[in-house]
C-alpha cells in the first residue's frame, strides 16, 4: 500500500498525552502541512495559533470545558503540550471547510511524524468570547474570522486503539 495512504488510514485520535513538548522541526512542519491544505479558490482562509504556553492552555480548556458543559476538572484537551486554534477569515465563502481541510492535513503530518493529534470542538464559540478576543488580539490577527476547531497535539502516552471496522454501504458508484 501507498505510505501515504496507509498513514491516513493508520491514523487515530489520541487522547492522552505526554507531557514533552515536540521539538520546533516538527511542529514546523505539521503547521507547513496546514499551510498546503487545498481551499477554495486558493484563498488560504485558515490562520493558526500554535499554544505552548501551559498557563493559556489551562484558560482555553477551561473555557472550552465550560463551553461544552463538562464538570470541572475535566482536561478538553486532554493534557496536550500543545494546542493549535484553526481559525478562518469569516469573508471568505469556504473558511470552515478549508480550515477543516487544514486540520486534516495537519493530523496526518503530526501522525507521520510519530505524534498524536485530536480534533476538538467549540473553537467557533471560544472564539466569540472575551478570553478567545484576547488571543486573536495577542496573535495580531485583526480581520473577522471565525473558530474553526482546536487540534490538542504531542507525543501520545499510549498505543491508540486500532480504527474500529469502517461501516457498509457508504460508497456508490454511479
Amino acid at each position: 500500500m501507498n505510505p501515504v495512504i496507509e498513514n491516513m488510514i493508520e491514523r487515530r485520535s489520541v487522547r492522552k498525552f505526554k507531557p514533552d513538548l515536540p521539538t520546533k522541526e516538527e511542529l514546523n512542519e505539521i503547521i507547513e502541512a496546514g499551510l498546503y491544505a487545498p481551499t477554495g479558490r486558493g484563498r488560504q482562509a485558515p490562520r493558526f495559533i500554535v499554544v505552548t504556553d501551559p498557563e493559556l492552555i489551562h484558560e482555553l480548556a477551561e473555557e472550552n470545558r465550560r463551553i461544552g458543559g463538562w464538570p470541572s476538572g475535566m482536561d478538553p484537551f486532554y493534557g496536550a503540550p500543545v494546542v493549535i486554534a484553526i481559525v478562518a477569515d469569516k469573508e471568505v465563502p469556504t473558511h470552515v471547510y478549508d480550515g477543516a481541510l487544514a486540520s486534516g492535513n495537519m493530523q496526518n503530518a503530526a501522525h507521520a511524524l510519530g505524534l498524536g493529534s485530536c480534533w476538538i470542538h467549540r473553537a467557533k464559540e471560544e472564539f466569540e468570547t472575551d478570553l478567545g478576543k484576547e488571543v486573536l488580539k495577542k496573535a495580531g490577527i485583526t480581520t473577522p474570522v471565525e473558530g474553526i476547531g482546536f487540534l490538542a497535539l504531542g507525543y501520545p502516552a499510549d498505543q491508540p486503539a486500532p480504527a474500529p471496522a469502517r461501516k457498509p454501504d457508504r460508497v456508490f458508484y454511479l
